[in-house]
């Protein structure tokens, strides 16, 4: 073979084979940023389908439907010395909260509550403590410890009491003796996601606001994937406007008789019932 003729063939097949393993490299770099991408949480659409007026001194930390009737529980921050650390039955007519039980906002700053078997349970924020009262006369029967550091929101799936406590963990505790039954880890995307406040038990999904957030996600009872997530930023929006001191979204309820769902925030002057596929 011609000795020019083969140096011109070697050096097309080295850059056939170079431009060849840069398609591959490209082909193969792509594949890994397209692996790469973030997955998204689907977006869960609502409507809002009525309003309902709401004590604009309440900081809002429990919110549950019980018998046809609508629960609320408050904290007191030493910043705000018109809120008080209490919970009542919600007259969604007139806004305002007949106050069933009060706690010393010295010592205790009122966090969640749940019903469960005819009793109510309230957290409290730092304290380790949480009371008992009969569901009915609303007399203090007891009061309990828990190992979380901190009480933030409460639901329930009729059996157990689920707290969060400001973390990614969600709690089951035994409602007889107080032990922990079961510990769920919560992410998204494969991620922890904290700050879990209020809770709300709806069709075996737990929905939770997210503190400082503007939204509530749909946590996966199973395995504590997050599985879509409500952005309700119009609200918070709206709330502003209507009373410039209302703070972050906090309450979700959840009426099983009627199939509504009311949401509101500490210091709104408003509580929403939206719909929504859940």
């Amino acid at each position: 073979m011609n000795f020019k003729k083969f140096i011109s063939l070697s050096i097309l097949a080295i850059l056939f084979y170079a431009c060849g393993n840069e398609t591959t490299n490209k082909n193969v770099s792509q594949q890994n940023t397209e692996t790469k991408k973030p997955k998204l949480t689907p977006m869960i659409d609502f409507s809002v389908v009525k309003k309902y007026p709401h004590d604009k001194t309440v900081f809002t930390e429990g919110f549950l439907f019980h018998n046809n009737q609508l629960f609320e529980s408050s904290g007191a921050p030493d910043y705000l010395p018109q809120t008080r650390s209490v919970f009542g039955i919600v007259d969604l007519e007139k806004g305002k909260l007949n106050i069933k039980g009060e706690l010393d906002k010295n010592t205790y700053f009122g966090e969640g509550i749940v019903i469960v078997n005819n009793r109510l349970y309230q957290l409290t924020y730092l304290n380790q403590t949480g009371f008992v009262y009969d569901a009915t006369t609303f007399q203090r029967i007891g009061q309990f410890s828990y190992q979380n550091k901190q009480g933030w929101g409460m639901t329930t799936e009729g059996k157990h009491l689920i707290m969060s406590d400001g973390t990614n963990i969600l709690t089951w505790l035994n409602p007889n003796d107080y032990s922990i039954v079961r510990e769920l880890s919560v992410t998204e995307n494969g991620y922890a996601l904290d700050y879990l406040n209020e809770l709300e038990l709806i069709d075996g999904y737990i929905y939770a606001n997210v503190w400082l957030k503007n939204t509530i996600v749909k946590i996966d009872t199973s395995n504590g994937e997050v599985v879509g997530k409500l952005d309700l930023t119009s609200l918070v929006n709206e709330a502003k406007r209507n009373n410039p001191e209302s703070l972050e979204l906090n309450g979700i309820a959840y009426d099983s008789i009627s199939k509504r769902v009311l949401v509101t925030g500490k210091l709104w002057s408003d509580i929403y019932e939206i719909t929504f596929d859940y």
